[in-house]
């Protein structure tokens, strides 16, 4: 199983990592004091001169120098920011880590705060004025989707001392409160069989073909869950007040708008999908489940039992090797300069790995691509343990890498895609994955089970991550009545499950805790929702590829290559789809009722 080596990031940075002198950590410092004197030196040749700059004898051509010399700042903070995010996550409960990772947050933010004045200058420059520029100068022109994204923020700016202050104070605010959750979180212990093991291996008993074991495994995660219930409460309750209080000052209308103006989505076009989904939950995640029930021979499923293999399942382990052939198999077969760019991951030039795969005490749990910056390449962490949803997630996160190494050429500013679209990619990897297994399935039993498996995963991508929308909606409006107590929590968390999962699915005592292990609520506020949103648009993108687009794959990798430079409405445009339109969304969803069309007629 390969671990990452973070070398390419700073010299011997990743595999030869040892207590209190990891390599690398001297580099870093030496990129830190760098970035330093090059943002003292841009802030004192441009600080309150924005506007004047741009009325000049350069104008143009001289804002457009600025933004090259802050693009540059950023890419270099980037590279530090990225390692030590890295390193900690290979090890959360290393101290020297730890320290590591919280000393560079500190030091960022402090650089962070010196060239802050940069994106509020550009915020008041003239609009009109703006747009001549752009006539003026070729260069400034390419940096206009990154000016109109900063610029989308305008109307809920604040006073440049409130808006450094509220940056300072976020490394002893909430990104402190995000590193106790991730602590907290690495550092809780589940009985498994008399074995206490980390979460993943925890979680993973969810997913076991033994009855008795996934039994075991929800009650003891929900009986450590509840002994922490507490901390993660109180983490919570601070957080949403502290997102409250910014809200309130910045006057957002909405409890998720800061992440809409981020994702770069009209939220018309997010209450569009949340609605078009809620809407199929009979039809959908409620059907299934009631199918599933009846193929498991049960009037209800314990909640345990919701990602349960069917009972004629193949359960067969599939070696990290099969993984690897699987996925850049089904790659190839639809494009293969994806297939050659997701090698890379594997066994790049020197036969260092980008991938850390490996199941280890302390590691981050979950699974994510790090597209750390262009002049870099992307980090994929998982923790696999060879089961078929493990080798969807490797498809997933290299589908994340491949559109993060296609973006990158577009440069530090312009390759950062937003979050709606950045999943397009991954649940795109996953969806030609699944169809060239289910097209290799050797007899029904196995298609049977390999539908049942992909119905879970599209259901708990689109059904279950807009419940989590739902969810940390009423959370965050309910904490604007006072602090919430565990069971108000809880009961907010079963209500919107209930309501989602249907009444096959029984909510058994303990079920009112597992909120707190969703790491998305705490780090990134309604992020949730991008999940539900990309694997729809994939959806409605694969129908038009199965109907014959036109050289699809070409038109599909140049909307990779894009990466931040395009709105959603003109990424889709090539292929006749528009968000805005709500059959977009109905488009989606009817690809998952068709699947379950499919799994029921191989149920006698």
């Amino acid at each position: 199983m390969p671990a990452w080596d973070l070398s390419d990031l700073y010299p011997s940075g990743g595999a030869d990592q040892t207590k209190g002198g990891f390599a690398g950590r001297a580099a870093a410092f030496a990129d830190i004091a760098t970035a330093k004197a090059e943002a003292d030196s841009f802030a004192q040749k441009y600080s309150g001169r924005i506007e004047s700059i741009l009325e000049g004898t350069g104008g143009a051509d001289d804002l457009a120098d600025a933004l090259t010399s802050y693009e540059v700042l950023d890419e270099r903070m980037g590279r530090v920011g990225s390692f030590a995010g890295l390193v900690y996550a290979t090890d959360t409960t290393n101290g020297d880590f730890a320290k590591f990772y919280g000393d560079v947050q500190e030091q960022l933010t402090g650089i962070s705060s010196s060239i802050l004045f940069f994106t509020l200058d550009i915020n008041r420059i003239d609009e009109a004025a703006l747009e001549a520029a752009y006539a003026d100068s070729e260069t400034l022109a390419r940096y206009r989707p990154w000016l109109t994204a900063a610029r989308a923020w305008r109307p809920y700016q604040l006073s440049d001392d409130l808006e450094k202050l509220l940056l300072e104070k976020r490394v002893t605010g909430a990104s402190a409160w995000n590193r106790l959750f991730d602590e907290t979180m690495a550092g809780l212990r589940f009985d498994i069989d008399g074995e206490q093991v980390p979460i993943e291996p925890a979680l993973n008993t969810l997913s076991s073909a033994s009855p008795t074991e996934r039994e075991a495994g929800a009650r003891s995660l929900a009986d450590t869950f509840a002994k922490n219930v507490s901390t993660f409460t109180l983490i919570t309750n601070t957080l949403a007040k502290d997102k409250e209080t910014e809200d309130r000052w910045r006057g957002y209308e909405d409890v998720a708008q800061a992440r809409h103006l981020s994702n770069q989505v009209e939220p018309e076009v997010v209450n569009a999908l949340a609605t078009a989904v809620e809407s199929k939950f009979a039809s959908v995640s409620h059907r299934y489940y009631a199918l599933k029930a009846r193929m498991v021979g049960v009037d209800q499923l314990n909640y345990w039992d919701r990602n349960a293999p069917l009972p004629d399942s193949d359960e067969r382990k599939l070696s990290w090797d099969d993984a690897k052939t699987t996925v850049l198999d089904a790659y190839r077969g639809f494009a293969p300069d994806m297939a050659e760019i997701a090698g890379r991951f594997f066994q790049p030039s020197g036969g260092s790995s980008w991938i850390d795969a490996q199941i280890r005490p302390g590691k981050s749990p979950g699974a994510f691509s790090h597209p750390t910056v262009p002049s870099a390449h992307p980090y994929v962490l998982l923790n696999y343990q060879g089961k078929l949803r493990d080798v969807m997630t490797l498809a997933h996160e290299l589908g994340h890498g491949v559109h993060q190494v296609l973006a990158a050429p577009q440069g530090q500013l312009l390759s950062q895609t937003p979050l709606t679209l950045a999943e397009t990619a991954s649940v795109f990897g996953e969806m030609l994955t699944f169809r060239a297994l289910l097209a290799d399935a050797p007899d029904e039993r196995s298609r049977r089970a390999m539908l049942a498996s992909k119905v879970e995963d599209m259901i708990n991508t689109v059904v279950r991550q807009t419940a989590f929308y739902m969810f940390e909606r009423d959370v965050h409006l309910s904490r604007r009545e006072g602090e919430l107590t565990s069971d108000d929590i809880g009961r907010i968390w079963t209500d919107v499950q209930a309501r989602s999962l249907g009444p096959a699915i029984k909510l058994n005592e303990g079920y009112e805790t597992f909120w707190c292990y969703i790491p998305h609520f705490i780090h990134s506020p309604f992020y949730v929702y991008a999940y539900a949103f990309g694997d729809c648009l994939v959806n409605s993108l694969y129908r038009v590829y199965e109907n014959g687009h036109p050289d699809f794959a070409s038109a599909y990798l140049d909307m990779l290559r894009a990466g931040g430079t395009k709105h959603h409405s003109e990424l889709l445009a090539p292929f006749g789809l528009d968000a805005r339109n709500p059959d977009f969304w109905s488009g989606g969803l009817a690809v998952i009722e068709g699947l379950i069309d499919d799994l029921e007629g191989l149920v006698a």
